[in-house]
């Protein structure tokens, strides 16, 4: 299936070249590459393929326009993501289209993706004009403390593909706002959403130089050329645990201020007391909210036996109506998979299910055809030592392990090296405190399966990440601390 005359000419719309430094060029060696709906895998543009030569061109412009930046005016600074925000809002739709095609969820979400994306430019247009100081006498009376906070420099954003706008806006607006410069590298698998960003961001009034853009097939020699710079002070990355690690050691050479926001293995406990109806549209969208490719998806659902077969049958009933199909379709509620390699994934990770003693409820199967598919699947009765219990699945696959009491299922819910957030359901205000203090997440939902807002500090503990986005934390990651003593 082709894409259709207004899909098309809002494909257009998007620059094929690099931002840098305020202009839109082609690579230094004229290299490209092809950007495919997953729908279809149809070729939807060629763009731009940025060598480590590209990369080191748009550092240079970041910190050609560092000083300037710096030292606009927090009002200024904030003018500008405001501006953004309404542009966004103004072009609402042409977003929502624009991620459903290049990375496949249906539209619906895609247009929540823009609503909560867009909340990050509002946010910190707002914090930009927030940022404090201090001014305390010494103890001893000597003299005075000031406390300054100051912009980190350039920066240098790496962006995954399941949700190309808010993951970019979320590390973009407060950087912007703290008055920092930046390199950003999408995925390469959607690089589109993030260069018609920054083509509105220009269009906002941002000067050149200030955000460039240097999507690539080479992520690893671009990102290890940028680390070794000095000239750069700050990497954040939203991404597999395993390439965090390496950019972590990466980054130690030069001891750069860091954010990583990494896996997640989600628990979703399910206690006795819960309110049932509730708990199901809980885990509906915990788990399938843009087809289960999320960091914070449901990947353990932990359900007391007394009402797990309830529970499974309600949800699996609910699964089984989901309908499949490309993403820009108005009803389309399951969409393709990012590519194959998820397809093989989710194939492998249910049959693994299978084979250690799991019931399969409904799907189960990748779907023949054009597109990277995958029926929204129920698994019931996991085994502890499923690899669906271990490994994130990162796709339309849920499944269901039961427990006894609450000291299992806590036990269950911590027993995995990451630590990104958790879900719970029960009608117990003191068994909801308890989880607050026991379950070892940065997040929780307590009664929800949608914990993301640009108010809260999203972020995790253990492998899944350090540091936090959003919030009134999320500005402090790109400010450092400067302390000043005049004496009396």
């Amino acid at each position: 299936m082709t894409l259709r005359p207004h899909e098309q000419e809002l494909i257009n719309q998007v620059q094929t070249g690099l931002g840098i430094g305020g202009t839109w060029q082609p690579s230094s060696t004229g290299a490209t590459f092809d950007v495919q709906d997953p729908a279809t895998g149809e070729v939807i543009k060629t763009i731009a393929d940025a060598t480590v030569d590209d990369a080191l061109r748009a550092l240079e412009a970041a910190v050609t326009a560092q000083e300037a930046w710096a030292e606009t005016s927090t009002r200024g600074r904030s003018n500008i993501l405001r501006r953004a925000f309404d542009l966004l809002m103004d072009r609402h739709e042409d977003f929502a289209l624009l991620i459903s095609i290049e990375m496949g969820k249906p539209i619906s979400e895609a247009r929540a993706e823009v609503t909560y994306g867009g909340e990050f430019l509002r946010w910190f247009s707002e914090e930009a004009v927030r940022v404090r100081g201090d001014y305390r006498p010494t103890p001893e009376g000597a003299g005075n403390i000031v406390v300054s906070h100051l912009p980190v420099g350039p920066t240098y954003f790496i962006t995954p593909w399941n949700f190309p706008l808010a993951m970019a806006t979320r590390k973009i607006a407060p950087a912007l706002a703290a008055g920092c410069t930046v390199v950003i590298k999408p995925a390469e698998l959607t690089p589109l959403t993030t260069i018609f960003l920054v083509q509105l961001l220009e269009e906002a009034g941002l000067p050149a130089g200030v955000v460039n853009v240097v999507p690539t097939t080479s992520p690893a020699d671009q990102s290890s050329a940028l680390l070794k710079d000095a000239r750069l002070k700050k990497l954040s990355f939203t991404g597999s645990t395993p390439v965090g690690v390496k950019l972590l050691e990466a980054a130690a050479q030069n001891v750069l201020r860091t954010s990583m926001e990494l896996g997640g293995n989600a628990p979703f406990i399910v206690f006795e007391d819960a309110d049932l109806d509730r708990a199901v549209e809980g885990v509906l969208l915990a788990k399938f909210r843009n087809i289960g490719q999320a960091c914070t998806a449901a990947n353990r659902i932990i359900v007391h036996e007394s009402i797990a077969d309830t529970f499974a049958q309600r949800v699996s009933d609910r699964v089984a109506q989901m309908k499949i199909g490309r993403g820009a379709e108005e009803s389309t509620d399951i969409g393709a998979l990012v590519d194959s390699r998820a397809v093989a994934k989710a194939e492998r990770l249910v049959a693994d299910a299978v084979a250690t003693g799991a019931t399969v409820l409904t799907g189960g199967k990748s779907i023949e055809g054009p597109g990277s598919y995958f029926e929204p699947t129920v698994l019931d009765r996991l085994s502890p030592n499923s690899a669906l219990m271990s490994e994130e699945i990162f796709g339309p696959v849920l499944g269901i392990i039961r427990f006894t009491n609450e000291e299992e299922a806590v036990k269950i819910a911590n027993d995995t090296d990451y630590g990104l957030v958790s879900y719970v359901f029960t009608e117990n205000v003191h068994c909801g405190q308890r989880m607050i203090e026991k379950l070892q997440t940065g997040m929780m939902g307590l009664n929800t399966g949608l914990i993301s807002n640009a108010a809260a500090p999203f972020g995790g503990v253990k492998q899944s990440g350090i540091g936090r986005e959003g919030g009134f934390e999320g500005i402090s990651e790109f400010l450092s601390t400067k302390y000043t003593l005049i004496p009396r």
